[in-house]
């Protein structure tokens, strides 16, 4: 073996050194890399409701962004049906790794497990609130082939041209606005059943097509064709005016109560997935919403933009699935 001061030492001893310095610096750089972005499979954001739908449109204008802030790919994958009950009972199935998201509305996780009597998942044993992102109103609009301009010119359309009867869609049996159409049967003293369909698109496009004068969605729904006069929104639930909608009087102006919970939007996760997981979903998802073009994208959408952290938005998530269970009780609703 050479001596210590030998030029063969430093020169075979050396490269040894740099091989192994080299060798840990990878290493390091793999675990913060490791740590930076998730690995494995892209995250699956689910939808329960079809392409082209507002909840979808939603989800892809979130997606597109949070790739960047997340590292990794975000896939919306629509699972369409039953007003979300599918997508809900494909995220109780799906391991609790964060790779399994799901975006949606109040019906699926708040309504669903009120009027179905084997929804398949149970919110607050299968499910961890992520954030909230939004509010939103829904509306009972008319098409804009109907001459009726406000509720009240609405009503009286149904009593002198239809024989007091008339049909109102509704995107889901079993939902809000399945209990709004009753609410306004009552009030005005007519005849107006809900017609389920299987989403809000295809409701939409059936009054759009005038084979319905009516229906009940929310604004996210109904706004670019209120913009083009093919359907005219006449009331809004909420506790005010909708800034997208000033002209329009809310439910409560109208003499309806316990109509200003807004409905909300948000993201859950599968009950057991890593707090760390859950917590940096919520800051990219915070970051993301703070976006000028996504702000923008989202309010002419019909949406109040407000990010929601986890503790926050499960207390939201509380008093409204209270709020309805109130109402749909005294309603006389079955489940079914």
């Amino acid at each position: 073996m050479p001596p210590f001061s030998s030029p063969k030492f430093f020169l075979a001893g050396g490269t040894r050194l740099l091989r192994r310095t080299f060798a840990v610096g990878a290493l390091l750089a793999a675990a913060g890399l490791a740590q930076a972005q998730p690995t494995g499979a892209p995250i699956r954001l689910l939808v329960g409701f079809p392409a082209g739908a507002g909840t979808d449109a939603i989800a892809r204008t979130l997606a597109e962004k949070l790739k960047d802030e997340l590292g990794t790919a975000v896939v919306v994958e629509n699972r369409a049906g039953a007003g979300g009950q599918i997508a809900a009972q494909a995220l109780r199935a799906a391991p609790a790794d964060g790779h399994t998201l799901f975006l949606t509305h109040d019906h699926s996780i708040a309504i669903l497990p009120l009027v179905t009597k084997n929804p398949g998942f149970n919110p607050a044993t299968d499910f961890t609130p992520v954030a909230g992102f939004a509010t939103f109103a829904n509306v009972l609009a008319v098409s804009g082939a109907t001459p009726a301009k406000t509720m009240t010119e609405y009503v009286n359309w149904v009593k002198t041209q239809k024989g007091g009867k008339d049909t109102i869609g509704v995107p889901a049996p079993g939902s809000i606005p399945v209990f709004l159409v009753q609410l306004i049967a009552k009030k005005y003293g007519i005849d107006v059943q809900a017609a389920p369909y299987r989403g809000s698109a295809p409701m939409t496009a059936d009054m759009l097509g005038n084979q319905i004068a009516a229906g009940i969605a929310s604004v996210p729904d109904f706004i670019e064709y209120q913009k083009t006069g093919k359907v005219r929104i006449v009331a809004t639930i909420g506790a005010k005016r909708d800034p997208l909608l000033p002209q329009v009087p809310t439910f409560t102006e109208l003499g309806f109560e316990n109509l200003t919970d807004y409905p909300w939007y948000g993201v859950f996760a599968p009950v057991g997935t890593p707090q760390p997981v859950v917590d940096k979903f919520g800051a990219a998802l915070q970051k993301v919403l703070a976006m000028p073009d996504v702000k923008k994208k989202l309010t002419d959408l019909g949406l109040n933009v407000a990010f929601e952290p986890q503790g926050q938005f499960a207390g939201r998530v509380r008093s409204y699935t209270n709020t309805w269970a109130g109402i749909i009780k005294a309603s006389g609703f079955q489940p079914q």
